[in-house]
């Protein structure tokens, strides 16, 4: 077998033929700036080569249905070994997705206990008991001596129905007696009970009194009825005493002694949220409900219902609906144009939930001969039966607005049915161990065996050690914070990609290659440490592990580097070094003048002391938060900071962001529960910069987003060519009929299905892979076609459009972020997570701000490289000069230190964080003892000064 890996003539994307040699049983890192080409050299051409090699192995049969892989465009690749690649785009947004499943952690909790756990009763709380037949003749002979008893069999409990048919079968079986609802009776041809009404219906097997006759024809006898009863009563038999009238339950089956609830055998799909069996009836196992929220529905109490009060049904209009609410309000000496808050609460309630009354609508309004009865069901159930019964997105949409999450009435937020809750392990349900955090969880694991009997210990000991094992790989990658029933869809893409780490770990396979992406996004400098011993034991099991990675720590601790360069796009793409990170400390490209000192990004002279002015946010308890409050100075450049989970995105995301966004643009976004937020007039608008990328298709590329198209559009139709020729801005459009290709539908290529190999995508042979028709591409600006146009890079366009003053900054302001290397008409579904977000930040750059905006930024520096960090940052400040505050979420410490404001979160992740410990400048941080950020931000300023 090969020792080292080897890629020869890579010319994916940027690519220039490039060649390199990786080390197998290493830990080598890519990097270099973004977009020079590291994702396009580790995932589209190494793991690419791996995942279609691996495809290859099906029968052609197979790999008709798989749809082939496309073979990347490299001239060969020696000494692969089967890829696995963790990206961060993989989080799973099914609502049914938890931290508990991806870990496969709640599989062997619910099989736990399925064989260990101990049944009570829900509504009694007693310890479920289960008897064999032996036993319950038994007790039956010891509790009823000297009684007369009757010995009944269930057969319905609860339920409507009029039970003809059950009757005719018991009479047809020989039996005599029937007990309905408590009530012995004889059993007659044709008997019937009221369909509308609940019984209980139990069939009478046999009458005896026990004690003096022979003991053992006794015993016998009462064993054969017993039997016989199990048998018609499913397992469960009653005992009825003549004299006192108590009735008493026994069953082999689990159950309650005093009520008589019986559950079924314990089975590990009783205890999942996402089977039927397990799931809570009402929420159907996901744990909230959509309700109906009268805030949303009434937002103005000042307001009357005739002006439109109640939202969804607006202004008056001559319908039943208001003739209904007329007349309730009638009967409480009100009107239609009564303010809401004068109306009495019966008669609100009324109108919302529905009148018991049948109402009178008075002839003349509905033009009939006699006044007109109705009955009302309420604004609530209007609105409900519109939801279940408009299937329409706008629909939807409409019906959207007014509705909230609320945690499931039945379940409380749990997920399972009573009978999956009422199972318990050391006093403690499936549900509550979920809800515990990883460290909480660990402690129950280690000591839980001290709390079985030898019979449960014997069951127990191998899923213990099982769940043990996953719980320490969680811990090891820095994820103690999360709890089990964490939804996968709320983790941010370095957490959702740790827990896939873990669980690869956790698979213990050996000669695999591993391509990791960014793994150290969202994760603090102190948890960096357990982050790179995780991939070293990896790499100690026999596999070789690849990490395009940005992070200074990560490239230091690696057995082998590959710095991808010189710059990016067009003029990146090729090997600028590649060996031990100690060699390349000796070179000068631009990665290794970062790690070696020789360029920095300074720190800034002295700190902006902000506008004066503030936003408060008082008494904010979402999820870890204990009762926060913070102020943000406006006109600064602040920075949120803390160990993951200490409530950074709680904070700022899901609480700041969601209430400013209400009130500035109505979103529907419920923020997290806080007291109240002062200042909020401060700011005109806010900003949200993510990482989500800009488009899905591939028709959406930089010049659509940015909006500069539509520009470059009208441009052209005014030119002489165009107006001559009657053109409008639709025929320089490649999305609609008119000026695009119609041979390939304005994509430039066409999709040729090959039945058992990968589809094969050719330039279109009509317009050669330029997607308009000839007589668009005639109409020419300073001798450029449309089509050249969007194949210029930005920093080209920059140039070419230098003298065309509404079409410039937009551009101008994608070249300011670092982004004069792609091209105009480049399809978004290529760019990198750093590129979108930087696409993003550039089309609000060109909007003119008031000076009076928030931008707030989620780590930012995802995917950057140093120097684009540096250029990042610069165009960043320029905003805080222009009067407008930056927030930004980091851990990144050279973001951190060019901070005029630190607000830091902690100390610890989960349960220990949710706190505020330090606000202020760097330099006031760094002197706080508490935090574990102000450690390695001393350390960074002191290194700062000395050079």
């Amino acid at each position: 077998m090969n020792d080292k890996i080897e890629v020869f003539g890579a010319r994916v994307h940027n690519l220039k033929n490039v060649d390199i040699t990786i080390p197998r049983n290493s830990l080598t890192v890519f990097t270099g700036l973004s977009g020079s080409g590291k994702s396009s050299l580790a995932f589209d051409t190494i793991f690419a080569e791996g995942q279609r090699r691996y495809i290859e192995t099906f029968s052609a049969y197979a790999r008709n249905f798989l749809g082939g892989m496309e073979r990347p465009d490299v001239d060969k690749i020696t000494g692969l070994s089967p890829v696995i690649s963790i990206e961060q785009k993989t989080t799973n947004k099914n609502p049914r997705s938890t931290v508990g499943t991806t870990t496969e952690i709640y599989d062997y909790l619910r099989l736990l206990f399925a064989r260990a756990g101990e049944a009570y009763s829900y509504m009694s709380g007693e310890k479920m008991v289960r008897y064999t037949e032996e036993k319950v003749v038994d007790m039956i002979m010891s509790d009823y001596q000297e009684h007369k008893i009757y010995i009944l069999a269930p057969l319905v409990r609860n339920r409507k129905g009029h039970y003809r048919e059950l009757f005719e079968q018991m009479r047809r079986k020989g039996y005599l007696y029937i007990r309905v609802d408590g009530e012995v009776q004889e059993l007659t041809r044709g008997m019937k009970v009221d369909r509308y009404k609940n019984h209980n219906i139990e069939v009478v097997i046999d009458k005896m009194k026990l004690g003096g006759q022979d003991a053992d024809t006794l015993r016998e006898r009462l064993s054969k009825t017993v039997s016989t009863a199990m048998k018609q009563g499913d397992g469960l038999i009653m005992i009825l005493d003549n004299e006192s009238g108590e009735a008493k339950y026994f069953s082999k089956r689990l159950m309650d002694p005093i009520t008589g609830i019986a559950y079924k055998d314990p089975a590990p799909n009783i205890f999942s949220f996402n089977s039927p069996e397990g799931a809570c009836p009402h929420c159907k196992g996901l744990g909230v409900i959509d309700e109906i929220d009268l805030k949303k529905v009434i937002p103005d109490t000042k307001q009357n219902i005739y002006s439109g009060a109640i939202i969804p049904l607006g202004k008056y209009k001559n319908q039943m609906i208001f003739w209904q609410i007329e007349a309730i309000l009638k009967k409480y000496d009100c009107t239609l144009k009564t303010p809401v808050k004068d109306i009495p609460k019966e008669a609100m309630g009324e109108v919302l939930y529905g009148s018991l009354d049948k109402l009178k609508i008075s002839k003349e309004l509905v033009h009939t001969t006699s006044d007109y009865f109705v009955s009302f069901d309420g604004i609530i159930k209007y609105l409900s039966t519109v939801m279940e019964n408009d299937d329409s997105s706008a629909g939807k949409k409409w019906a959207d607005q007014f509705i909230a999450e609320a945690p499931c009435p039945e379940c409380h937020g749990q997920r399972l049915n009573r009978e999956a809750l009422s199972y318990k392990i050391w006093d403690k349900n499936i549900a509550e161990l979920a809800s515990m955090d990883i460290t909480e969880l660990k402690e129950w694991t280690d000591h839980v065996e001290e709390h079985m009997d030898e019979k449960q210990k014997r069951i127990a000991s191998e899923i213990v050690k099982e769940i043990r094992k996953r719980i320490n790989f969680l811990l090891e990658v820095g994820l103690d914070y999360l709890s089990l029933n964490r939804q996968s869809a709320t983790l941010s893409g370095g957490e959702s990609q740790r827990i896939r780490l873990a669980t690869q770990i956790g698979s213990q396979l050996v000669n695999v290659l591993y391509i990791l992406d960014e793994p150290s996004i969202g994760l603090h400098q102190r948890d960096n440490e357990r982050l790179i011993n995780s991939l070293k034991e990896l790499r100690d099991m026999g596999n070789t592990v690849i990490v395009v990675e940005h992070d200074e720590d990560m490239m230091r601790a690696a057995d082998w580097i590959v710095d991808i360069g010189p710059k990016a796009g067009r003029k990146g793409g090729e090997v600028v070094f590649q060996g031990k990170p100690s060699d390349m400390l000796k070179t000068h490209t631009l990665t290794a003048q970062y790690l070696n000192g020789e360029r920095i990004i300074e720190v800034p002279k002295e700190r902006r002391k902000g506008n004066g002015k503030d936003i408060k946010l008082i008494g904010c308890t979402g999820n870890n938060l204990k009762n926060v409050d913070v102020s943000l100075p406006l006109g600064d450049l602040i920075v949120v900071t803390g160990v993951s989970g200490s409530g950074k995105s709680t904070l700022i995301n899901e609480t700041l962001q969601p209430i400013l966004s209400q009130h500035f643009y109505r979103s529907l976004k419920r923020p997290m529960p806080y007291k109240e937020i002062k200042g909020i007039d401060n700011i005109d608008k806010v900003v949200n910069v993510d990482q989500s990328p800009i488009g899905r298709t591939p028709r959406s590329n930089p010049a659509t987003y940015t909006g500069v198209f539509s520009d470059i559009r009208q441009l052209f139709v005014n030119l002489p060519e165009a107006k001559i020729r009657g053109y409008k801005p639709g025929r320089f459009s490649f999305n609609v009929k008119g000026g695009r290709c119609e041979t390939c539908g304005g994509n430039g290529y066409k999709t040729i299905e090959m039945n058992f190999l990968p589809d094969v995508m050719v330039p279109c042979e009509v317009c050669h892979g330029k997607r308009y028709n000839r007589e668009t591409l005639e109409v020419r600006f300073k001798g450029k076609s449309i089509a050249d146009v969007l194949d210029m890079t930005v920093n080209m366009a920059v140039e070419f459009f230098e003298n065309v003053p509404q079409i410039l900054p937009k551009i101008k302001a994608l070249q300011d972020v670092g982004l004069g290397y792609i091209k105009l008409g480049q399809s978004s579904t290529t760019l990198s997570g750093g590129e979108s977000q930087r696409v993003k930040l550039a089309t609000e750059l060109s909007k003119r701000d008031t000076g009076k905006t928030l931008y707030i930024l989620d780590e930012p520096t995802t995917g950057l490289h140093f120097e684009d960090i540096r250029i990042l940052m610069d165009v960043l400040q320029k905003l805080v000069d222009r009067g407008n505050t930056v927030l930004i979420i980091e851990h990144n410490l050279d973001v951190i230190k060019l901070a005029d404001y630190i607000i830091d979160m902690g100390p610890e992740g989960g349960r220990g964080g949710g706190r505020v410990l330090a606000c202020g400048t760097p330099e006031e941080v760094a002197k706080n003892k508490e935090s574990y950020t102000s450690r390695f931000l001393d350390k960074v300023l002191k290194s700062a000064k000395r050079k």
